[in-house]
């Protein structure tokens, strides 16, 4: 007996991964059944995702280790192999590894593309799977909880985008080590497109962080694509990535320093300035995300933590630029 034929004839999927395991398989088999092809770009996986996918149907593609990994060069490889195989294709949904898709997402977006064709990329939102197995699962569940619907600045790395758009604006870049989707946004915007982003769940995403560590390195690889981004587009008018930069360097750099130049003059009440910190976590929790009180509290804390590790991966990008050194993949689940 024949497999029924897909219900999204012009949809093609392209997801990412490295290291995934079983949210691998969660995310493959919530799409597989709907699109008439899934192409799976492999980064250097050492647990069998690749086996994994092929067993499931996804066409696969191993990146070359001789360059270095990053989401946008995975999504982007991805695409052209889906688009070469299907070059018929009108949209292509981009989903990352550690997401599984939510029942209906994909007839839902593939419609408001066909009713709105100034539209390129329409989003949704991504809930987190576990957030109350850590406060850096939490984190990120108040992080993707934030996104206002309607037209939008930008998407995040689950979108689903038109094909036309996508191609005539290059692509996702290959050396952005993050902020890739926002910088996509940026271009397309500038080429007269929208951006929307729809009141529906769209992927289920297990962030996996149960250490300092690992919401550390993921700060430190945000600061790293902020500056990237600022190289890119930080000039007028869009002055890109321009304000994140400098609160990093404000909240890392220049109020420690600053404590430290008045020591000399006016010895220990220089650390009043110190009180700076406390007091934005208590005017963040007060005035800012509007969950429960305890969740509320821990995000004011977080948002000021994470400036740290953020300002640590802007130094690094500035001194790889510097010395010219090719960004490699910052990675933080391991």
């Amino acid at each position: 007996m024949s497999e029924p034929a897909p219900s999204l004839p012009n949809l093609g999927v392209v997801v990412i991964g490295r290291n995934e395991g079983e949210r691998l398989r969660h995310c493959l088999d919530s799409i597989v059944r709907n699109v008439r092809l899934v192409v799976y770009v492999d980064s250097g996986s050492t647990d069998g995702s690749v086996e994994m996918a092929k067993g499931m149907g996804a066409a696969v593609v191993e990146l070359d280790s001789r360059r270095p990994f990053n989401a946008g060069r995975a999504r982007t490889e991805g695409f052209r192999h889906l688009h070469a195989l299907l070059p018929d294709l009108q949209y292509v949904q981009f989903v990352d590894g550690d997401c599984e898709v939510v029942e209906g997402w994909l007839d839902k977006a593939a419609a408001f593309l066909d009713a709105n064709p100034d539209i390129a990329v329409v989003a949704g939102r991504r809930r987190e799977r576990y957030p109350e197995r850590s406060l850096y699962n939490l984190f990120c569940a108040i992080e993707w909880d934030s996104h206002p619907v309607g037209e939008a600045q930008a998407c995040g790395g689950d979108a689903m985008m038109r094909v036309a758009a996508f191609t005539a604006v290059g692509c996702y870049r290959f050396d952005l080590v993050a902020g890739e989707e926002p910088e996509l946004c940026l271009r397309l915007r500038a080429a007269g497109w929208r951006i929307w982003f729809l009141p529906l769940d769209l992927t289920l995403h297990d962030a996996a962080m149960t250490r300092f560590g690992q919401f550390w390195r993921r700060a430190v690889r945000s600061g790293y694509g902020c500056v990237q981004g600022v190289h890119l587009h930080g000039a007028p008018p869009e002055y890109y990535c321009v304000r994140g930069m400098v609160s990093a360097w404000f909240w890392a750099l220049a109020i420690p320093l600053g404590t430290l130049l008045l020591l000399p003059f006016i010895g220990t009440w220089a650390l009043v300035l110190l009180l700076i910190y406390p007091l934005q976590i208590v005017r963040l929790a007060l005035h800012g995300r509007r969950r429960r009180l305890r969740e509320n509290w821990w995000w004011a804390v977080f948002a000021v933590v994470i400036k740290f590790p953020n300002f640590v991966g802007q130094v690094r990008c500035l001194k790889h630029q510097i010395l010219r050194k090719h960004p490699q993949l910052i990675e933080y689940k391991s």
